[in-house]
């Protein structure tokens, strides 16, 4: 993807840091600067920010000084709070940092919260909780609340019930590339309130975000470790099982080579396992009763389901916290078959030579399926199946990851879509105009198109999988 741009005319200079910083409350950091790299990190270490000006903002007003001085000096910008997903490093351009904004409020009588943009989902659980409330969480808590709700948002536990988490967003703070701040709703700004939710950061940089919650306080689930070498079996059962469950319950299944650390308990350690993953909103005993079939399909190496506090959301699929370097990719399927499972065992099983840390298969379905109240421009809904695969090494280790990514992705085009979550595309993928096209589709692409123009002209928010303006 190119991050270059006819409207990018280089006025800024270094020295210009200084103007600014008399405008904001916070910091305003060049290359160099002590705070520069922190403020750059990402989750991905193989994805990173070095942009030529960096503005840490504290709240919606320093957001609006931000982008109006990158105006005024023909700068783009970029977005960052958690870092968990960065396209391109933003060469030249204004990095906004959001992670400084916490503000947060939960109205038990309407069942809404209000956040700020650098809340992370374990932040917002901890307040949600004392009300006996939950959010459409992923399966990380450790990601930021905005990025992961402007790309959708699919739960591990709650979506096949209640939807995606775009599908329950009332109201947005935004300001748009001309430094104004605007509130998006669906009856005010339909067509900007319809882009926001689904096509990611493309427009502006939303300062706050208002959602609804849920009166979940518990679920039944976690995971159940199996010895790789029962892949096959596993699979096969899963892939009749999960077509005959209620939409209460959601599933997953990950083919996992585990590194050798002494964080894991002995049996996973540099282990190569079947990681089954459930979430159930039913009772225990009948969800007990649901996932019996699936236990007997192999001996257990490790049983970590049982009654859980929603808190304990992060433990349905274990996924790892600290930052790593790695490589990514994912694809949609329309079904998933014997012969699908018979494809995966191949490319990523036990006799195969993969060295993919994580290879996942997804069940979507249930409410992800259904129009929301309000209409947005989440690509994946009836999606049934969503698979995504990473593997761990730097630089000296892209081709050999990235040839074994490709392989996963070919050998599943039998049964693939064209469109893609957008929360799981890697900086490989949807690198130009029609890559995005596809992974929304003609339609929802050109109307996302007609919103961009009509915000972004110039394109100033780009470092991401962009919507061109039409």
């Amino acid at each position: 993807m190119n991050e270059n741009h006819p409207h990018q005319t280089g006025r800024f200079r270094p020295q210009d840091a200084a103007s600014l910083q008399e405008r904001v409350v916070g910091a305003v950091l060049v290359p160099g600067a002590e705070g520069y790299d922190s403020e750059c990190r990402t989750y991905n270490l193989n994805s990173g920010f070095a942009p030529a000006l960096v503005v840490g903002a504290t709240c919606e007003g320093d957001v609006r000084e931000a982008v109006q001085f990158a105006r005024e000096h023909g700068m783009p910008i970029a977005v960052k709070a958690s870092g968990h997903q960065v396209v391109l490093p933003a060469h030249g351009a204004m990095l906004i940092t959001t992670e400084r904004m916490k503000k947060i409020s939960v109205d038990p009588l309407t069942q809404t919260v209000r956040a700020e943009a650098g809340l992370l989902w374990h932040e917002v659980i901890a307040r949600t909780a004392e009300f006996g409330l939950a959010p459409i969480v992923g399966s990380a808590p450790d990601v930021g609340v905005m990025g992961y709700t402007l790309g959708g948002g699919q739960s591990p536990l709650l979506s096949r019930t209640y939807g995606y988490a775009a599908d329950h967003v009332r109201k947005l703070n935004i300001v748009t590339a001309d430094g104004e701040l605007r509130v998006a709703t669906s009856s005010d700004t339909p067509d900007l309130f319809w882009a926001l939710l689904g096509g990611k950061g493309n427009f502006g940089v939303v300062t706050e975000i208002e959602f609804d919650v849920f009166p979940v306080t518990r679920f039944f689930g976690g995971g159940i470790y199996f010895e790789g070498e029962h892949l096959a079996q596993v699979l096969e059962a899963w892939s009749v099982w999960v077509s005959t469950v209620p939409e209460e319950m959601t599933s997953s299944v990950g083919i996992q080579r585990l590194p050798d650390l002494p964080f894991l308990p002995e049996p996973l350690r540099g282990a190569f396992v079947v990681h089954l993953r459930i979430g159930y909103l039913g009772s225990s005993a009948e969800g007990e009763r649901l996932i019996a079939p699936l236990r007997e399909t192999a001996p257990v190496l490790v049983d970590m389901v049982g009654e859980k506090p929603f808190s304990a959301i992060g433990e349905i699929h274990m996924d790892p916290v600290m930052p790593m370097p790695y490589f990514d990719r994912s694809v949609c399927l329309a079904e998933f078959t014997q012969k699908t499972v018979d494809t995966l065992v191949e490319l990523v099983g036990p006799e195969s030579d993969c060295p993919l840390a994580n290879v996942e298969i997804r069940a979507l379905g249930g409410a992800m399926d259904r129009q929301p109240a309000v209409d947005n421009s989440v690509s994946t809904r009836g999606v049934p199946f969503v698979v995504f695969g990473f593997g761990v090494g730097g630089p000296e280790q892209a081709q050999t990851m990235r040839g074994h990514l490709a392989r996963m992705v070919d050998g599943l085009a039998p049964w693939a879509l064209e469109c893609n979550m957008v929360n799981f595309l890697s900086p490989d993928e949807a690198t130009t105009g029609e890559d995005v096209r596809a992974v929304y589709g003609p339609a929802r692409y050109d109307r996302l198109a007609e919103v961009k123009k009509r915000y972004d002209p110039s394109n100033v928010f780009r470092f991401n999988h962009n919507v061109l303006p039409s």
